[in-house]
């Protein structure tokens, strides 16, 4: 690929946790244009299903439209087979369309988390098709300085209450620290409860 392709990637930084009781996602607000603030209040986590949920880095366009095609597909696989979707199924849906792609590539990189029959879950697939399943994982230019903090603190079998400051954590250190990453810090869960987006002051009580 192009370096003139590669440079849209960089820019945000995203944060993937897998806790004993469900996952945490959580971003920031900021889009880029180069060296243009496009947007102060980007969304970069999308619910999929009650167990499912995607973070997007890269193009907005690109992550805007996989998310469509993630959506429609698990809501199909729900309705034909009776049973949701599975966080891996997904995540292996959403490999399989980028490497279809991967001549004329989505620039869009994905964690694809959630919870179902087999526990909490993520995997982090890239716009070539690779799929790795992690633990914890951070994308985006701030990535180096939010695994900074996720190295030092997060430790696994972490229950979901006792890693959320620590993501928001790892996302505002970032915020502060990465030029292309900015303004907010925006998280979601997805537990057996189902999936739920933190108001901003529960957020800020995190990070305070």
């Amino acid at each position: 690929m192009k370096d003139e392709n590669l440079k849209h990637l960089k820019g945000t930084t995203t944060v993937g946790l897998v806790c004993k009781d469900g996952v945490i996602l959580a971003t920031d607000t900021r889009a880029t244009a180069g060296y243009l603030i496009a947007s102060k209040r980007a969304r970069k986590i999308y619910k999929i299903t009650d167990g499912i949920a995607v973070t997007v880095a890269g193009s907005v366009g690109d992550s805007q439209g996989l998310v469509r095609m993630l959506r429609a597909e698990a809501n199909y696989y729900r309705i034909s087979e009776g049973v949701p979707m599975s966080v891996k199924a997904a995540a292996k849906l959403a490999a399989n369309i980028m490497h279809a792609y991967r001549l004329f590539p989505y620039l869009a990189l994905l964690i694809v988390a959630g919870m179902d029959n087999s526990g909490p879950s993520l995997y982090l697939v890239s716009f070539d098709g690779s799929m790795m399943e992690e633990t914890k994982v951070a994308t985006g230019s701030g990535s180096p300085v939010a695994h900074g903090v996720l190295e030092r603190e997060f430790k696994e079998g972490m229950r979901v209450e006792k890693a959320l400051p620590i993501a928001a954590r790892a996302i505002d250190t970032a915020i502060r620290r990465d030029i292309g990453t900015g303004n907010a810090v925006k998280i979601a869960t997805v537990t057996e409860a189902g999936y739920r987006e933190l108001s901003d002051e529960e957020i800020e009580k995190l990070i305070s």
